[in-house]
């Protein structure tokens, strides 16, 4: 009786072990309790087996282990090389941390070059803040560590509140910390604090576009962890499939890099202030053309219908609606949810309980598609992007805050009257040391 219940329960114990996922040590587990001794009671009669008095389940652990490793090849278009000055720089400032830090990267123009900055060298005078973002277990140890290592780094009120008090405000969306204009290793320093899971969700999903929007550009990774770099496979995929269905049939590697690095600054709120640069996304397209075709030529011509020759500049794609399907359905979960909710009302789609592919077809025939996705993209952008930068009053502090507004500025004034022809918006780019993507 014992072993075909174990037996039937088999195959359903070992589909849960690989669906399910938990941040739990990855390290050897514990062993089992020993059985009750049998000395006890030595003249207690055996129970009867029954199905009134069956036999007891073999104890099952559900405690399950985080995804240990990854095939070395897989995602190795995320590891973008950058110089190795550059790069001992940004993992000498990340060691520095006693705090543990489970996955770390590195982005902005103190990392890859821009246009509109004289300078990609941090450690010059008028060059660019270094940017990182830290994912971790736990943000409220992380922070109680931090704070006693580092506490200049937060604010007075912060630091009387706590870290409990930290970690609260990062939780809220898009669930980030920031810990800005901090001097380390001789350069400025900006770090973002959020944790493994927000990290993932949003990779997946999506939810704010606000770190997967970051992941978007070229990254210099510092700290690697095969979940993150799993989900961020997925996040890379996501934003090709959401820009060939906002493209035509016949467009250049250019046009998709922009697309794709567009998707994270339309809606924001901070582009609506004077001292916002609109012409960053071309600024930064310009200068990082090859790591942008290093990050997503595999996974372009991976997806079906779709042609880029290694030795070509030209990408084509097959935008029948059949084909455009495939690629509509398979977006993030909360960018579909706003698309699907605004044809919910049109009269030509058919119900989607009735015919799935019918449903899918229609919409992704629709001429008015992409401006939908558009609008969709920017209604998850403005509401993060407005959060966040209320977020960074209380993260920063009046002093930094007021501090780092004058500066950037400053920056905006002196870049704006030696704008370039290759840059019609001007070529002063504001720092990426802020909160921008």
């Amino acid at each position: 009786m014992i072993s075909r219940t174990h037996a039937r329960r088999l195959p359903t114990l070992v589909i849960r072990s690989l669906s399910t996922e938990t941040a739990t040590s990855s390290g050897p587990q514990p062993p089992p309790p020993p059985p009750p001794s049998q000395s006890k009671h030595p003249t207690a009669k055996p129970l009867s087996r029954s199905r009134l008095n069956p036999a007891p389940r073999p104890a099952v652990s559900h405690r399950h282990q985080v995804l240990a490793s990854l095939p070395p090849s897989f995602g190795r278009n995320q590891f973008l090389p950058v110089a190795d000055s550059t790069r001992a720089l940004l993992e000498s400032i990340v060691a520095k941390f006693e705090a543990p830090i489970r996955y770390a990267f590195a982005y902005g123009s103190g990392v890859f070059e821009q246009d509109g900055y004289p300078t990609s060298n941090p450690a010059s005078k008028d060059g660019p803040m270094l940017d990182f973002m830290f994912a971790v277990t736990h943000a409220d140890h992380w922070h109680s560590i931090n704070m006693h290592q580092y506490p200049g780094h937060y604010p007075l009120g912060a630091r009387m509140l706590g870290s409990s008090f930290v970690a609260r405000v990062e939780a809220i969306p898009p669930g980030v910390w920031f810990n800005s204009m901090v001097h380390m290793n001789g350069v400025n320093v900006k770090y973002g604090v959020t944790t493994v899971d927000n990290l993932c969700s949003d990779l997946l999903n999506w939810n704010t576009l606000y770190l997967s929007g970051r992941m978007h550009k070229p990254i210099r990774i510092i700290k690697d962890d095969a979940r993150v770099r799993l989900t961020q496979q997925v996040n890379l995929t996501s934003a090709v499939r959401t820009a060939l269905l906002t493209l035509p049939d016949s467009f250049s590697e250019r046009e998709l890099f922009e697309r794709i690095a567009g998707f994270s600054y339309g809606g924001d709120v901070r582009m609506l202030l004077p001292a916002e640069n609109r012409g960053k996304v071309g600024n930064i397209v310009r200068k990082q053309g090859p790591q942008f075709k290093e990050l997503y030529h595999r996974l372009v011509v991976a997806l079906p219908g779709v042609e880029w020759p290694a030795h070509s500049s030209t990408i084509q794609q097959d935008t029948s609606p059949h084909a455009r399907a495939a690629h509509l359905k398979k977006l993030p979960s909360n960018l579909i949810k706003g698309i699907t909710s605004r044809y919910a009302s049109e009269p030509f789609i058919p119900p989607r309980e009735a015919d799935e592919t019918v449903y899918w077809t229609k919409l992704a025939g629709d001429p008015a598609l992409p401006t939908v996705i558009e609008k969709e993209l920017h209604r998850i952008v403005r509401y993060s992007s407005a959060v966040q930068t209320l977020k960074g009053l209380v993260s920063a502090g009046p002093i930094k805050s007021l501090r780092y507004s004058t500066e950037k500025v400053a920056k905006w004034w002196k870049g704006s009257g030696s704008s370039s022809p290759s840059s019609p918006t001007g070529s002063g780019s504001s720092s990426s040391s802020g909160s921008n993507p």
